[in-house]
Order: C-alpha cells, then structure tokens, then sequence
C-alpha cells in the first residue's frame, strides 16, 4: 500500500487540524490503520488506530478526547481529526498500515508508512 499523507499546518493553541492519508495500491479495507506522531529528539509514537471497518479504535492517553480517527473505505483514506491542539503535539505525523484487520499498538506490525505531515502548534 502506498501512502500519502496531508493537511499539517501551523495552528495555534486550541485550534484545530484534520489529516488525510490516502491509500494506493493493496486493498485498504483489508487492513487496520495508525497515526503514529515523532516529535524532534524523541521516539516514535503511536497516536490512534482503527481496525479494517472503522468500529474499533485505540487513542493514545495524550490525545484521548481531543483526536478522533476515522475512514472511509470507498474513498481508501484515513483520517485524524484534532481538535483542542496544545504545543506539545508538534511533531511530524505518519499515517501506516498494520499488517492485520485489529487496532494495534505494536509499532512493528505496521508495515508501509507514509511521508509524514509537520504540524506546529504555536502557543
């Protein structure tokens, strides 16, 4: 699966953003997908994942009521809503694809990647 991610941007604190991935290539229903986020001079993280119909999904505690994944699998894209941004969510944001059809939080399961969308939030 190819993957392309938009819609990063610089917000101010307590804005909002929605980030796209569109998919190519393998069938994307067939699989659950992630946001993960990796700010500078940390790790990468995981912020959400949705299972392959869009009725589970997990939120990292750090975002947990502010983001909201979603899909639409007619149109092979995924999407990361945040709302209530706060300076601390700066960091380049990659959407992938897990290997399996269940939420999960195992970074190695996921096994294509896109390019990643800067976000900055500004205080």
């Amino acid at each position: 699966v190819q993957l392309q991610a938009s819609g990063g941007g610089l917000v101010q604190a307590g804005g909002s953003l929605r980030l796209s991935c569109a998919a190519s290539g393998r069938t994307f229903s067939n699989y659950a997908m992630g946001w993960f986020r990796q700010a500078p001079g940390k790790e990468r993280e995981l912020v959400a994942s949705i299972n392959w119909s869009g009725i589970s999904s997990y939120y990292a505690d750090s975002v947990k009521g502010r983001f909201t994944i979603s899909r639409d699998n007619a149109k092979n894209t995924v999407y990361l809503q945040m709302n209530s941004l706060k300076p601390e969510d700066t960091a380049v944001y990659y959407c992938a694809r897990s290997g399996g059809t269940v939420v999960d939080t195992r970074i190695r399961q996921y096994r294509d990647w896109g390019q990643g969308t800067l976000v900055t939030v500004s205080s």
